[in-house]
This record gives structure tokens, sequence and C-alpha cells, in this order.
């Protein structure tokens, strides 16, 4: 057999020799591809023809000692071969399956292959271009077909567009880390800790997706293996060299990510930890501040409930009640502001500033309440008003008097009562009227109770005839109005000694005082007399009412009502008058 084809290797070389001198001299040099290619695949067809028949002859050899064991070889390769391919079809589904990875590793391949058809199609159009022009009709229809290829490829690469570089970089990277929050006060604490967990669950999310790489190439590493049995199994099969490629390619793109991944997860999990125990240790912090200040506070109110209690226990005077309860409510929100206030502004000098900067807006904007608050200051620090004081309030066209109950920081309170401004004027009484502080500053305010004066004049007017005994009415009412005001007197004269060392107080008469007016219709009786702030309409009552039955008691005084005397008398002559001369006309006069 080796002899027949060494003559056959000789003979096919002479004649490829001779063929070659004939081609040299026509030119046709593609006349010898042909013949390289015959003789390649005359060689390959007599060596495979040798070695089927040495596989025939050893496999009959073989079969002469053991007829059986082809078939069970090739049946076990099968079933080899079979459990191989399951493998790696679950190792597939596995990796595709809600894997961002090899998501994001498709879109790339994508890409990838998107670009290079790009690349073949547009060669297609330039060699189409090169050709004479007109182009045939078929030349031009594949042009128009290329061309709309090119423009589907393109707006594809157009959304593909983030995966053309480094489609891992974004989801390699961890979140970048917010402003980490300052814990300085109790509100803060609430920030910190929703600051932290979510910056651990942030960190969680990241490690999974570490493990999801990391699983990823373990499981691609088995599948390597797996085609590398199949390989094996058939080292001709042209589809396992291609998986084994794609397998070996897509190892040689993640293990170099996994490898950054690892670094920048452990420079990420350290970022994380340290905020973690710098978090950790502020809040723990502001937990021990806001204990503490939490009991100074509780001790200050306290002492506040204490003092309050041993007031309303010893004290009876309702005023001196209310100026305590009063003195004791500023002082304990003061001392509130005040601790607060040092213990959560880091900067007070900044605090200041900005105040000072702001101040002449908000002085504008809020100019009626600082004028409330300025107001409550003078009252407070002058001791102009206090509560339990009666005042007499007029502002456009009205009046009212009545009790202050409240002095607060924005308003005067009073409780209207029945005076005598409710019977002339209002003709109602018992209301809450909320009295500005800034009107002290605009307005008439008459306090009828300062420095303790309870007293006040009150008069009532009288007419009598002209034919009265004017010395018996003015007797009578001065003895009526000394009769009743006897006690306000005393008062009044003690009070008014004590303010003569703070005001000028030249009268200090305080005795009853009856005035004699003469008046159209009679003579008038002005008396005058002390009593009390709070009730001057009572005894005003009282005193008017016995002055009245005294006078009817006495006949030689008579009151007087408004009226007319009409003299009517008969046979009163007209007065004659002389007839009126003629006024002169101009032709008289010349």
């Amino acid at each position: 057999m080796s002899l027949k084809l060494f003559f056959f290797k000789l003979s096919l070389s002479l004649l490829l020799v001779s063929n070659l001198l004939h081609a040299e001299e026509s030119g046709a040099l593609s006349k010898l591809d042909q013949i390289k290619n015959a003789i390649s695949a005359e060689f390959g067809d007599k060596n495979r023809e040798i070695n089927q028949t040495n596989s025939s002859t050893h496999a009959q050899e073989k079969n002469s000692t053991n007829p059986d064991t082809p078939q069970i070889i090739s049946a076990a390769s099968a079933n080899k071969k079979t459990e191989l391919l399951e493998k790696i079809e679950k190792l597939d589904q596995e990796i595709s399956k809600d894997n961002i990875w090899a998501k994001m590793y498709s879109n790339y391949r994508l890409y990838q292959r998107l670009l290079e058809e790009e690349k073949a199609i547009d060669l297609k159009i330039a060699l189409l271009k090169k050709k004479k022009k007109p182009l045939a009709k078929a030349d031009e229809e594949l042009l128009l077909k290329y061309k709309t290829e090119m423009n589907t490829i393109s707006g594809k690469l157009r959304l593909l567009e983030e995966y053309k570089d480094d489609p891992f970089k974004e989801i390699l990277q961890p979140k970048s880390t917010e402003e980490i929050p300052g814990v300085s006060n109790p509100i803060h604490i609430v920030t910190a800790l929703s600051f932290k967990k979510r910056m651990l669950d942030e960190q969680e999310e990241y490690s999974e997706r570490f493990e999801s790489l990391k699983e990823i190439v373990d499981k691609l590493k088995t599948q390597k293996l797996i085609v590398t049995d199949l390989l094996k199994l058939d080292e001709n099969s042209s589809e396992y060299k291609k998986q084994f490629e794609e397998i070996d390619l897509k190892l040689k793109t993640y293990i170099p990510l996994v490898e950054i991944f690892e670094t920048t997860k452990n420079v990420y999990n350290k970022k994380v930890e340290e905020i973690k125990i710098k978090l950790s240790g502020e809040i723990k912090n502001e937990i021990e501040k806001t204990f503490t200040i939490g009991g100074i506070l509780l001790f200050f109110f306290m002492l506040y409930l204490l003092t309050k209690f041993i007031a309303y226990r010893y004290l009876v005077d309702d005023d001196r009640l209310y100026t305590i309860n009063k003195v004791l409510n500023i002082l304990l929100v003061t001392l509130l502001v005040i601790v607060l206030l040092f213990s959560y502004i880091e900067n007070v000098d900044y605090l200041v500033t900005v105040l000072g900067f702001a101040s002449a807006g908000i002085a504008i904007a809020m100019k009626d309440w600082f004028m409330n608050i300025l107001g409550w200051f003078v009252i407070i620090i002058g001791g102009t008003f206090h509560v339990g004081d009666r005042v007499k309030v007029s502002r456009n066209g009205l009046e009212f008097v009545g009790d202050i109950v409240d002095i607060s920081l924005m308003r005067l309170t009073l409780h209207e009562d029945v005076t005598l401004t409710t019977y002339m004027l209002n003709r109602r009484a018992g209301r809450i009227i909320f009295i500005p502080n800034n009107y002290i500053f605009t307005d008439m305010i008459a306090n009828y109770t300062h420095s303790g004066l309870k007293t006040v004049w009150d008069g009532i007017d009288l007419m009598i005839t002209f034919d009265s005994d004017i010395s018996r009415a003015v007797s009578i009412a001065k003895d009526v109005s000394k009769k009743y005001s006897k006690g306000y007197t005393d008062i009044t004269r003690k009070q008014l000694n004590k303010l003569r060392s703070q005001y000028s107080i030249r009268n200090t008469n305080v005795e009853p005082r009856i005035f004699t007016l003469i008046e159209p219709y009679g003579v008038k009786l002005s008396v005058w007399y002390l009593t009390n702030s709070y009730a001057t309409l009572t005894l005003r009552s009282t005193i008017s009412q016995e002055i009245i039955e005294r006078i009817n008691a006495e006949k030689s005084v008579s009151l007087a009502l408004p009226s007319q005397s009409l003299f009517m008398e008969m046979g009163i002559q007209r007065p004659h008058f002389p007839p009126e001369e003629p006024i002169p006309t101009q032709e008289d006069l010349s």
C-alpha cells in the first residue's frame, strides 16, 4: 500500500511542475491555486482512506477479541456528554436569571457586535459607491438595503451608548456618601440614626453585588471545565470550541472586575465603619447631654411648682398671689430659654450678628409686636398699671371702664364693670376688653387706683328755683355728702400725704365741696365728694336719693325744671309808626 502511495505522489508532483511551467507561459496564475487545492483534496482523500483502512483493520483486530466494546464506549460517551450539556444549560440559566452583571455584559457584547456590523456595512457601502455611475438596479437596491441597516444599527448604538467604554463603572462604584450630619441637638439624633440605617443598607446592597459577581465567576469557571471535558469527548466540535472561547472571554472580563471590586469594597467598608463609629459616639454624647439638660430643666420645674404651692397655701392677698404667679412664670420661661440657648447654640456671637442684621427688617415687619413688648416693659418697670387697677380707656370716641385682670406681653385685659360711663354711653357691661400695650404711647388711659389711691371725686348736680333758700339747700347737700363720704375722706387724706413725697401735690383738701352756679332756669348746686373707685355709681345713687328726700321736705327749697313764663294782658295798644316817605327818584334830585 505504501509503494502505491509513493508512485501516486510522484506522478502528481510531475503534473504540478508541468502545469506550473505552462501557467507561467500563459500568465494564468489562477490555475495554480486550483491545482494546489486539487492536490490537497486528493492527499486528504488518500489519507482518509488510509486512516479508515488502518482504523478498520485495528477495529477488526479489536472486534476479533471483544465484539461488544465499541457499543459500550459510544453509549458511555453519549451519556456523559448529555450530562455535561445539562450542567452547562443549568449554569447558563442560573447566571442569566435576574443578574445585573450578566445583563450588563450581554448589552456590552451586543454593543461590540453592532459596532462590528456597522463597520462591515460601512465597508460594503463604500465599495458600492466606488463603482462606476450609474449603478445597476440591483446595486442600488443593495445600497438602499445597507443604508437602512446602517440607520437601524445606529439607532441601537445610541440606545446602548452607556456601554461604549466601561459598562461596569457605575455598578462598581458605591453610592457616594452624603454629607455626614452633625449631632448637636436631640432632633439631630433621629436624623443621624436614619442616615446610619440608610448607609448600612447601601453597604449591604454593595456587598450583595460583590457576592453576585464572585458567584458568576465561579460558575463560569465551572462551565469552562465542563466544556473542556466536552472537547475531550469531541475534539473536532466547532460548537464546543466557540463556547469555550466565549466563556474564556467572559472570564477575562470578569476576573479583573472582581479584583477591582474587592479593593473598592474594602476601602468602602473601612469608610463606612469610620462613619458608623463617629455617629455612634456623637449620638451617645448627645443622649447624655440631653438627659443632663432634661434633669436641669426638671429641677427648675419642680422648684417652680413647689414655690407656687407654697404661695397658694400661705398667701391670702389675691394681688400678691397674682404678682408672684406672674413673676414665677416669667422666671421659669427665662431660665428655660437661657439653658436651651447656651446648650444648643454653639456660636452665640454668630446668632447676635445675624439678629443685628435682621433686626431692622424684623422691626418694620413686626412693628406692632415690638411696640407691644416695649409697652409691656414700660408697664412692668414703670409701675403705671397693675393687675386690679381700675382704668378708663378712650379711643376713637369709645370709652371703656373696667378692672385690669391680666397684663401679658402683648395686651392688657380689662373686665368691664357697671359704671357711670356704661350708664351714660355704652349701656353694656361685663365684657372682657383687650387693650394692646402700645396704646399707652398713643391713647388716653386713666388709672383710677394708681399707687394705692382707691378713691376718686364724684359729683352730683341739682337745680333749685331762684326763690328757694339757697343757704338751706347748700347745707343739706353738704351734710348728706359728708355723712356718706367720711370714711373715704380719711383714707384719701392718708394716701395723698404719702404721694406728696413722690408727686408735687399742692391741693390736699379732701372735704366735700359745694358749688353754687347761676343757670338760665335756676340755681345749680354742684356737690363733689370722695368715693370708692370701684363703687362710684352705688354711692352716687345713695347720696342723690337722700338729698332729694330732704329737699322735698323743706318748704323753702324747690327743685327747678326747665320752664318758661308767659304774661298775657288784654287791651295793649299797638305802637304808632309815622308813614313812610317815598324814596326820591333821579328826576327829583335833578
